[in-house]
């Protein structure tokens, strides 16, 4: 046998496809004033795409159940065909082994695919599960008819149905549980029980149960529907929690007081059928289609009300062709916005939006007439079949064309969700909302809508205008401009510039007319439009128009307002100078901390309210530079009053003594205040400034005439002494105090001429001008340079010797001590020589005693085997260990010169050998003579030798005191050192 998979065109179907594309194109996609084009690069593929089953039955199909990728048929009298659809290639064919003239009546598939209900004619079913061959009857149901079963979807698996509700042809509807295990010793049936739970009646008599199914709800609540031909009942209940698996004759026990509920139509046409859809696996259903003899009824399912499951219900009255005495509806599917009407030739698929007829596909007479229509709830597939042929629909993108179903029922926010990933599309809905809103007067929604749209700008921004709705104009520009690129600057300077004329135009309006809250609403709104980050560029680069607009408007406010976000302080603080308001401006300044503006506006400011002003200079500290602050405290410390004067010195003084400022113009400049308006200051800050020119910051010469000009002499002796023009300060000292004349004379320390000519100037000055003389002896006592005889040709003639006697007397006594001073060192120079002699005697007669077994202090060898020096602390040191020890502690010099005499030495020691081996024999006193004058060299050089490196011990000596801050090993050769010892 075929695959049942494989499958193909059939021909009908390039015909279906020409309808579709025919039908998708009148709706006109992408209209010309949207900015959109419509193309099609390829024609789009039908809704319903129908597609024959490569199958040839070996009989006649009697019926057809699938579930979950399970099917089943029953072919002719006692066949039954299982397939998994997951694996095609294995059918799995089942007799049922019935010998007597039972058909099969109806065929039930549960939602897991695992158990198989047979109905037969003879009123008896029949069981078969997913994994066994064996068909087994169900004993406790003989007797009934079977016509619909409401599966249980909670508690069913592939071993056990659990509780699960039967309908019969005599309107009984049953409570049963099958499983699939082959039950105990006494029990082999696979039904558990079977009881009637309830019967439904039309017209005072039992009616068929057509259709069954069960829903479970929240907080426990079960819903059942249950069908006759012209009823539909439902029964709401709730079942107590943990006790689902006891079944639900709870709920239909909770309804036997009560009426059922049911809605009932008037015409009956022998049957109904009822299908549900669901959105996703194992969700419950949230619409269905009921069809019944007056049409179908459909709408959706509300699982929130107490009373009804049913919502939103519509009836679809059949069409015209559709006549019910000769060909009835068969079956019916219902999908997400459609359902399938299966005729006896045809395939009818009706929308339930609008209830048109979307799609009809008619099946030709050679495969027989159409038998039944099935879907699959979890694959979502259709399945047709009549008795020689299985057809299967795929359904794809049944949404695509909704939205414009619900733009035409004015359903907009609908018609959005369902074409977000279509811009044309949404595009057009947007349009048409847009219009609806404008046509009904809501000019705010259709602004906001119309700026999503891609029409076209001027047409919109013209009808807004036409209307006089400046509000949604604005509207309709602020959400246009929101939706532009950065790129787009042109527009952005555009809408940006429209915009504002507009909001100013509207609060020159509700200015006049008076209305304060809304004023204050639109200006914050206006506010937060000029200082909006998005635009700040585009606002920046086009200020001085919205300056322009601003100021053609009158709204200083918002002008300053703007300046301020736009950080053009200069422009505010100028508005504000300019209104006299200058504690504002300096509000401004100071928040700011502008240094350009500081120095720009300062002078305007200073006129007014220097206090101020200096204060928040200080505040700024060493961000202002006190240099370029000097014009403006010029201009006005010069003309001003006297507050700003002594403001001025205030911040000097804050820049030179707080802030440590070096610059020369501002030491200046707080001179010559001082020496105009505060006198009393000078001198302290002269002293203070330093006494030396390298600590000056100001400049000498300038001070120096400054204070002249103005006669301050002290200051002027306090300047001579840092110039160092000690003359000039004692002269001048001498004309306001003597005293400080003296401390003038005192300064150059190392130039004793100079301080005795400057003494003798005081003396004379004393002695001429005030003929004082004890002040003149004073003058002797305080200057250890002055004699008596040096100030006494400044004395008059008749000056009598009396005036000086304590003076001569005094002089004469200090050069006694003097004498006695220079014969007490002579003496003692003469008793050292002495001392020195004797000890250089006793050192020539000086001798050591030297052991055999004495050792070098350096090797530790024995000493007597090579040349060696013995020191009088005791030390003995072979020559060249000695050698050794102290060159490394010798000077530079030292260690050259100890190098050159080694040099001389080896140089005499080769001479001397030289002359031993051929020297003459006739020429014995030239070699005697060569021979004294080599020794007499050898010798000096080693003496020189002896001074260097012999002069003291090296243990005892200078040298090692000297080199205790020296490290053991030398820091050039310490890497070296280390790495030997790793």
């Amino acid at each position: 046998m075929a695959s049942i998979l494989d499958e193909y065109e059939d021909s009908q179907n390039t015909r279906q496809s020409a309808q579709q594309h025919g039908r998708l194109s009148s709706t006109n996609i992408g209209i010309t004033h949207s900015g959109f084009v419509n193309v099609r690069l390829e024609e789009e593929k039908p809704i319903f795409n129908k597609q024959r089953i490569d199958f040839t039955p070996p009989e006649k199909i009697n019926h057809l159940a699938v579930c979950n990728n399970q099917l089943c048929m029953s072919l002719g009298r006692d066949t039954l065909l299982r397939i998994d659809l997951a694996k095609p290639d294995q059918p799995n064919q089942i007799e049922l082994g019935r010998k007597d003239d039972s058909k099969v009546h109806r065929l039930f598939l549960d939602p897991t695919g695992s158990h198989v209900l047979i109905s037969l004619s003879t009123s008896e079913c029949l069981y078969l599960n997913r994994n066994t061959q064996k068909v087994r009857s169900l004993s406790r149901w003989r007797g009934h008819l079977i016509e619909s079963v409401g599966w249980n979807k909670l508690l069913g698996n592939e071993t056990s149905t659990g509780p699960i509700l039967v309908g019969t042809g005599q309107g009984i509807i049953f409570e049963a549980e099958i499983s699939a295990s082959e039950g105990s010793l006494f029990n082999t049936n696979p039904d558990q029980y079977f009881r009637q739970v309830h019967s439904l009646e039309e017209d005072g008599k039992p009616a068929p149960v057509c259709c069954l199914e069960v829903e479970r709800g929240l907080e426990n609540k079960y819903f059942i529907i249950a069908t006759t031909r012209k009823r539909l009942f439902q029964f709401v209940g709730k079942v107590a929690e943990g006790s689902e698996q006891q079944g639900f004759s709870s709920i239909f026990n909770q309804n036997q007081d009560l009426l059922p509920s049911f809605q009932e139509f008037p015409a009956n046409m022998g049957y109904s059928e009822i299908t549900f859809y669901t959105s996703k696996l194992r969700s419950s259903p949230k619409a269905f289609a009921w069809m019944m003899g007056n049409g179908v009824l459909y709408g959706q399912l509300d699982y929130v009300r107490p009373d009804s499951l049913l919502s939103d219900v519509q009836v679809w009255d059949y069409t015209p062709d559709i006549d019910l005495s000769l060909k009835k509806p068969i079956s019916i599917v219902l999908t997400q916005f459609h359902f399938l009407l299966l005729l006896h030739d045809r395939v009818k698929a009706i929308c339930t939006l609008n209830g048109q007829v979307v799609y009809e596909d008619v099946f030709p007479d050679k495969f027989g007439s159409l038998k039944r229509m099935i879907k699959d709830p979890v694959g979502g597939l259709v399945w047709i079949y009549t008795e020689r042929a299985v057809f299967r629909y795929h359904i794809q993108r049944e949404a695509r064309d909704v939205w414009q179903m619900y733009m035409s029922m004015n359903k907009f926010d609908l018609a959005k969700e369902y074409c977000r990933d279509r811009p044309e599309c949404m595009d057009m809905v947007l349009a048409k909302e847009a219009e609806h809103c404008f046509q009904n007067k809501r000019y705010l929604e259709s602004a906001k809508c119309y700026a999503l749209t891609q029409n076209y700008f001027e047409e919109i921004a013209l009808k807004f205008i036409d209307a006089k709705q400046e509000e949604a104009l604005k509207e309709f520009l602020l959400k246009k401009l929101n939706s532009l690129k950065q790129s787009e600057r042109t527009q952005i300077t555009l809408l940006v510039t429209w915009l504002a004329e507009l909001y100013l135009n509207r609060l020159g309006q509700l200015e006049s007319d008076g209305n304060s809250v809304i004023f204050q609403e639109t200006r914050e709104e206006f506010r937060q439009f000029l200082s909006s980050s998005k635009h700040k560029e585009c606002l920046f680069n086009n200020r001085g128009t919205i300056y322009d607009l601003l100021a053609s408007h009158g709204n200083v406010d918002d002008m300053v307002y703007f300046s301020v976000v736009m950080q053009d302080y200069e422009r505010v603080i100028s508005h504000y100078c300019q209104h006299d308001d200058y504690s504002a401006a300096l509000d401004v300044l100071a928040k700011h901390c502008d240094e350009k503006l500081f120095y720009k506006f300062s002078p305007v400011l200073m006129q007014h309210i220097p206090k101020k002003v200096v204060d928040a200079w200080i505040q700024m500290g060493k961000r202002l530079d006190p240099k370029k602050l000097i014009p403006a405290l010029m201009n006005y410390s010069q003309m001003g009053s006297t507050q700003q004067i002594s403001e001025t010195i205030r911040y000097m003084e804050f820049c030179v003594y707080e802030l440590i400022v070096t610059e020369e113009a501002i030491h200046n400049y707080l001179l010559s205040l001082y020496a105009k308006y505060k006198p009393d200051s000078l001198l302290l800050y002269l002293e203070q400034a330093g006494t030396h020119a390298s600590e000056i910051h100001y400049d000498l010469k300038y001070a120096l005439r400054l204070c002249a000009e103005h006669g301050y002499l002290r200051a002027c002796v306090l300047v001579y002494r840092i110039m160092e023009l000690y003359e000039e300060a004692v002269d001048l000292a001498l004309q306001v105090d003597v005293d400080l004349a003296k401390s003038c004379a005192d300064l150059p320390e190392d130039d004793e001429e100079l301080r005795k000519k400057l003494w003798l100037k005081i003396a004379r000055h004393v002695v001429q001008e005030e003929k004082d003389v004890k002040k003149a002896m004073n003058c002797l006592s305080s200057c250890n340079l002055l004699k008596i005889e040096d100030i006494l040709p400044f004395f008059p003639d008749f000056v009598t010797i009396d005036h000086f006697k304590e003076a001569i007397c005094s002089s004469l006594e200090e050069y006694n001590q003097h004498i006695d001073e220079l014969k007490q060192e002579m003496e003692e120079a003469t008793e050292s020589a002495k001392r020195i002699r004797e000890d250089i005697q006793e050192m020539r007669n000086k001798y050591g005693v030297v052991d055999s077994q004495e050792k070098c202090a350096a090797c530790d060898f024995p000493l007597l085997n090579r040349p060696f020096y013995l020191f009088l602390c005791g030390h003995m040191f072979h020559y060249d260990c000695l050698f050794q020890e102290v060159t490394p502690h010798l000077s530079a010099y030292k260690q050259s010169r100890l190098e050159e005499l080694q040099k001389k030495l080896a140089a005499t020691a080769q001479s001397s050998k030289s002359r031993h081996r051929q020297a003459p024999k006739d020429d014995g006193d030239a070699s005697s003579l060569g021979k004294g004058n080599a020794g007499t060299s050898r010798e000096q050089i080693k003496s020189d030798t002896d001074d260097i490196i012999a002069s003291e011990c090296v243990y005892c000596g200078e040298l090692m005191i000297k080199s205790i801050d020296k490290p053991f090993i030398d820091p050039h050769k310490f890497e070296e050192e280390k790495s030997s010892w790793l």
